[in-house]
């Protein structure tokens, strides 16, 4: 549970979730500048809480990739089409009438199989449907903590085997869907690819462990047999996304959220079949887990 309160934020207001796992942050504008000092709180209370809540923030195209570059350079999205004139910004839409699953449906950290992950994922609220569409969050690090000694031995010298085949790859999901979708997807062999990371780790500012793998995007353990691999992993995805160490956003026109990709896996919800939805999507360059 965080330490801080209200009061520890000079130029920001920042009310945290009773775990201290997400936060909504007022009294800040991100359509235009930042102040230096008012970029650092917001850094911080980033690092303390993992997922930002920023509401009521009007932004453009253009206001929203100057925010994004207040959390640090653009990542690199591969497998889906950027928006027109806009590289780095996705646009995530379901129209009324599609019928394939909502994007994003499945417990996942983004990106995590590449060699330097994103830290971060903003997305920004165009379009809203007044019925479901939640994201729900669990705090991979809060996990981590409530593992026994014991098991955290265990864990310590594991490297996780990453991949986006599941979604991406010639035989994956995307690859065999018939359902007509809005989003263009880059189906690509590049997707068969694996990367392994270590199965926990070490957040760079923070300093805190967390568990590093996801049903999405994490295919086996390096040097252990599929069956061992599956005995672990299959607990250590029930174990995180526990009730207790989960978070549900619910989403309101304008809001931008920011979360934490190192410490954080993530699954959007349906339950808006017949309603348009539409977000905006950025993300932010990481670093080499370890």
């Amino acid at each position: 549970m965080s330490n801080l309160d209200l009061k520890d934020y000079e130029t920001i207001r920042v009310t945290p979730e009773a775990s201290g796992f997400g936060a909504v942050v007022e009294g800040i504008d991100l359509s235009r500048p930042l102040a230096e000092p008012v970029r650092q709180e917001m850094l911080r209370a980033w690092a303390e809480h993992a997922v930002l809540s920023f509401p009521r923030q009007a932004l453009s195209l253009e206001a929203l990739e100057a925010a994004t570059l207040q959390f640090g350079p653009f990542g690199a999205d591969p497998f889906i089409k950027p928006m027109d004139g806009h590289p780095n910004v996705l646009e995530l839409r379901r129209e009324p009438d599609e019928k394939a699953t909502n994007f994003g449906a499945g417990w996942h950290s983004d990106w995590s199989f590449q060699p330097e992950p994103p830290a971060a994922t903003l997305l920004h609220a165009q379009v809203v449907p007044p019925v479901g569409g939640d994201t729900l969050f669990a705090d991979c690090a809060a996990a981590y903590d409530a593992l026994s000694p014991v098991m955290k031995d265990l864990l310590a010298p594991l490297r996780a085997v990453h991949s986006a085949s599941r979604a991406y790859g010639t035989q994956g999901v995307f690859a065999r869907e018939t359902e007509k979708r809005t989003m263009q997807i880059v189906v690509s062999p590049e997707a068969d690819k694996t990367h392994a990371h270590p199965l926990v780790r070490t957040h760079p500012v923070s300093g805190r462990k967390a568990l590093f793998v996801s049903p999405v995007y994490t295919v086996g353990i390096e040097g252990m047999t599929p069956e061992e691999s599956q005995a672990i992993l299959g607990f250590l995805f029930k174990h995180m996304t526990q009730d207790a160490f989960i978070f549900r956003h619910r989403w309101a026109k304008d809001t931008l959220l920011i979360w934490d990709n190192r410490r954080t896996v993530h699954f959007a919800e349906g339950g808006y079949d017949g309603h348009l939805r539409v977000m905006h999507r950025t993300t932010v360059a990481g670093e080499v887990p370890v």
